[in-house]
């Protein structure tokens, strides 16, 4: 089923089409997140655990469903020249609460490696104007990871 979900979001389909609203948020969220993980070209194994962690819950899924959610998002990703077609699903789907959580997601894994480069601060003031959030919407997300970080809580905070 997650085969089909790239070809949604790569080209249309009639069986694409077909496929529910929720897997089509699902994998875009999750090539959003693969995007932040690999900016910096390095996908660490815990920018990995994140991601199946924030999949799981997020959308509900048993931890295969959720890997092959994360092999579909990675093949999608390889395939796609830009985010546009990823954050206009979120857009569509998401309320601004819910792409400010996915947003702290994206910091969350930008900052994993303890340090924000260039590449990774360019992609979130991106993601901000892809996903419709404004520059204080930005940054409250930025600053709520960064006090997660201070305090010890890491990811495990909802």
């Amino acid at each position: 089923m997650l085969g089909r979900l790239s070809a949604l979001l790569m080209g249309s389909t009639s069986e694409a089409r077909q496929l529910d609203n929720s897997n089509r948020v699902a994998l875009a969220t999750c090539v959003v997140l693969m995007e932040a993980a690999g900016i910096d070209d390095e996908f660490t194994g815990e920018e990995r655990a994140h991601i199946l962690k924030t999949a799981e819950r997020r959308f509900l899924l048993p931890p295969e469903e959720a890997e092959s959610l994360l092999a579909e998002a990675a093949a999608t990703r390889a395939q796609s020249s830009d985010l546009w077609k990823f954050t206009h699903e979120i857009n569509q789907a998401f309320s601004t609460e819910d792409k400010i959580s996915i947003m702290e997601e994206v910091w969350r894994i930008l900052y994993s490696d303890g340090s924000l480069d260039g590449r990774e601060d360019h992609l979130a003031h991106k993601l901000q104007s892809l996903l419709n959030l404004n520059h204080p919407q930005l940054i409250g997300a930025k600053l709520k990871i960064l006090e997660e970080r201070r305090d010890g809580k890491g990811s495990d905070n909802d």
